[in-house]
Formats: C-alpha cells, sequence, structure tokens
C-alpha cells in the first residue's frame, strides 16, 4: 500500500476507471514500492495522481495526462530493477523531473491547473521495457557497480554526447552531476575495452587553502584536490580493481601541471574544475589528445578560484571552442542540480542576486551577442 494507505474502493470513487498497472516479478515490488510505500508517495505528491496496489498490481487515478506521467515513471524504475539495479529516492525524483521536464519542481503537485485534462480510463500492460526506454531516450551508462540513468533532460542529452563525441564540454552549476557521469562512461568504456586508460586531472588552485602547509609529499598534499575523482571511481568500479588500475596506471589520477608534454592516446581524459585552469594550461590540455581518445572538460564559470584579475581559461575556451567542428558543448542550469532540494534553492537564490548586479546585466547581454555571432561563425565553417 501506498505511504497514503489509500484503499481501492476510494479510487473506484473518482470519475472513470483507474488506470491498472500489472508487473511481472513480485520479488521486485517491494523495492519499486519504497519503504512504507515512499515513492509511491513521492508519485503521489508530485503528479497529483492516487496509488493504490494489490498484489502485483497497481491502480492509478487522477487526471489522464498525469496518470501517464505515472505509469512511465512505475515503469522505467521497474525495467531498471528487473536489470539487475537498485532504486533509491534519486533514482524516483530523477524520473519524476524526466516525465514532467526540465522545468518542473520535484515536490510540486502537477495538474491543479489543468482544466482541460479529463480522467483516466483504461487498462495499462505494465510495457516497463518501451515506457523505460522513452523516458530516458536510452541514454544509460552501465559500470561494474551499477546503471547509471540520468536524472533530467540535459543530463540525458549529455550521456549521448559523452557517448558519441569526442571532445564534449559540460558547463553548470554545482550539483548537476557533470563530473559524476563523466567519470560513469569513462568506467563504461573502459570495462568494454574502447579506451585503454583513463586520466582524471583537476588545476591544484588553493581556493583559500595553503598547498604549501598541507603534510606529506606532493602526492599527499594533491589527493585531497582529486578526491571528489576518486569517490566517483569508486561509485562505478570495485575498490579492488581501482587500486589495482590505480598502482598499474590504468586509471591516473593527477593535477593538470602533469599533463604537459603528454601525448594521451587510448584514453579517456577528464579536466574537472577546468575553470581554475589559466587559458595557457586549457590549452596545453586541449593539444594533449592522441589517437583513439575521448575528453572531458567540465567546470562552473561562477565558481572561479583564480587570483583577482587573472582570466579563466574554461571562459577564454568557451570564446573558441563553439567554432570548432566535433566540439559538443552541454549547458546546465539550476533545474538540472540533482543533489538536495536546499542545493537548488540555494543556487537559485545565489542567480537570482547576481542577476541583479550592474556587471551581471551587461555580461549577459555581452554573452547573448556573442553566442549569436559564434553560431553564425559556426555555420560558415561547417
Amino acid at each position: 500500500m501506498s505511504g497514503s494507505d489509500k484503499n481501492l474502493t476510494e479510487h473506484e470513487g473518482l470519475i472513470g476507471e483507474p488506470l491498472v498497472l500489472e508487473f511481472d516479478n513480485n520479488r521486485l515490488l517491494p523495492e519499486l514500492y519504497g519503504e512504507h510505500g515512499k515513492h509511491l508517495s513521492r508519485i503521489e505528491q508530485t503528479l497529483d495522481v492516487s496509488l493504490a496496489n494489490r498484489g502485483n498490481q497497481v491502480f492509478v487515478s487522477g487526471q489522464a495526462e498525469n496518470c501517464a506521467r505515472a505509469e512511465q515513471v512505475l515503469t522505467a524504475l521497474y525495467a531498471h530493477l528487473e536489470r539487475g539495479a537498485e532504486v533509491t529516492g534519486g533514482d524516483v525524483d530523477g524520473a519524476l523531473r524526466l516525465s514532467l521536464g526540465n522545468g518542473a519542481h520535484i515536490g510540486a503537485p502537477q495538474g491543479a491547473g489543468d482544466k482541460n485534462k479529463g480522467k483516466h480510463n483504461g487498462k495499462g500492460n505494465g510495457n516497463s521495457k518501451s515506457n523505460g526506454k522513452k523516458l530516458y531516450g536510452g541514454a544509460a551508462l552501465r559500470t561494474q557497480r551499477r546503471e547509471v540513468l540520468p536524472r533530467s533532460a540535459t543530463q540525458a542529452d549529455y550521456i549521448q554526447a559523452l557517448l558519441k563525441n569526442e571532445l564534449v564540454v559540460g558547463l553548470g552549476p554545482a550539483g548537476t552531476g557533470k563530473t559524476y557521469l563523466a567519470v560513469a562512461a569513462a568506467a563504461t568504456m573502459l570495462v568494454e575495452g574502447k579506451v585503454d586508460r583513463i586520466i582524471l586531472s583537476r588545476p591544484a588552485v588553493e581556493a583559500g587553502e595553503n598547498l604549501g602547509f598541507l603534510p606529506g609529499d606532493m602526492r599527499d598534499k594533491v589527493d585531497p584536490y582529486l578526491r571528489p575523482l576518486y569517490d566517483a571511481l569508486y561509485d562505478m568500479l570495485p575498490g579492488p580493481q581501482v587500486a589495482r588500475s590505480l598502482e598499474s596506471g590504468e586509471i591516473e589520477i593527477a593535477p593538470l601541471a602533469f599533463m604537459r608534454g603528454r601525448t594521451l592516446s587510448n584514453s579517456f581524459v577528464i579536466l574537472d574544475e577546468s575553470q581554475n585552469a589559466t587559458p595557457m594550461q586549457m590549452k596545453m590540455f586541449l593539444t594533449r589528445m592522441g589517437e583513439n581518445s575521448r575528453m572531458v572538460i567540465t567546470g562552473d564559470p561562477s565558481q572561479i578560484d583564480l587570483p583577482f584579475g587573472a582570466k579563466s581559461g574554461l571562459r577564454d575556451a568557451m570564446e573558441i571552442l563553439p567554432k570548432v567542428r566535433g566540439v559538443d558543448i552541454i549547458r546546465f542550469g539550476e533545474e538540472d542540480v540533482v543533489r538536495h532540494d536546499m542545493v537548488t534553492r540555494i543556487v537559485k537564490a545565489y542567480n537570482r542576486r547576481d542577476a541583479k548586479l550592474p556587471d551581471a546585466k551587461q555580461d549577459k547581454k555581452r554573452k547573448k551577442r556573442d553566442g549569436k555571432a559564434d553560431e553564425k561563425e559556426a555555420h560558415g565553417d561547417d
């Protein structure tokens, strides 16, 4: 029974018959419903529908459009479970976000203002494979430890770009999954034998700290800066394999400064926190690409830790790369934040404040003007 503890008779009192979803494997249903039906409650709250479960059936009542969304979410999550993965609260929120579109706020009821929508009639067939593929657009990364699904439309585009393009740039605020998905794509390609090694890099730029006063040798000093990359790796691959790969060089994690003079072939190379690279460092990194290699650059232009007045290599690159054919640039927004809801609210608050600053208004006009010029030049190159 869902967390709202509604019974079937209440649903049958609504206009029209409820949509009936039927699932084959009863053993998967407790995880689909969540502890005490919390996943069903989340779907009810967000989509403004009523859910009741009896045996291997779920009865969905509400407006037609919202019932269809609930069917899409439940069957997609069930297909995820069928493939041996687990369903978390984040997966539920991600499926809801995709069903509603990127602009939706997860947790806010939907459909209150849809005057022209009727009640749903009919019986669903629980076609989890087709509905799951439709919701996620076929975008998924399967590593040895987990299956990583997109949690927003932009993440789905990003995953597709990572799998198809040689150079991808992911821009956006913290918590949008830029680095995590890039590491997942790297682990997937390493396991499938499409690349021979993974190279992860970050600029070791101090952000109010003093690197020289950290204890230990050079590796001990820079490891704290690279810790998020280690965390993502251990999420994707078994711990012993990560340790062996780090020891053998199959996986390499190094500060950006150590990339100079190298040619990186048969590799998946990720530069994280690229907004803290200088223009010269960025050019150096981009020219390291060798045969059969993929490169991903991630960064947040609003969080630059370089000394005051120094130009960010990411911003410099964004004046050049849009004109280069074959480069895919994915821009994340505040609506793509997939961490705690509080993170989304914080990012929005900062963006509202920054939009009121005089320099921000001029910068916005300049970016809009430059973007149109870059687009014209890019079409001209084609």
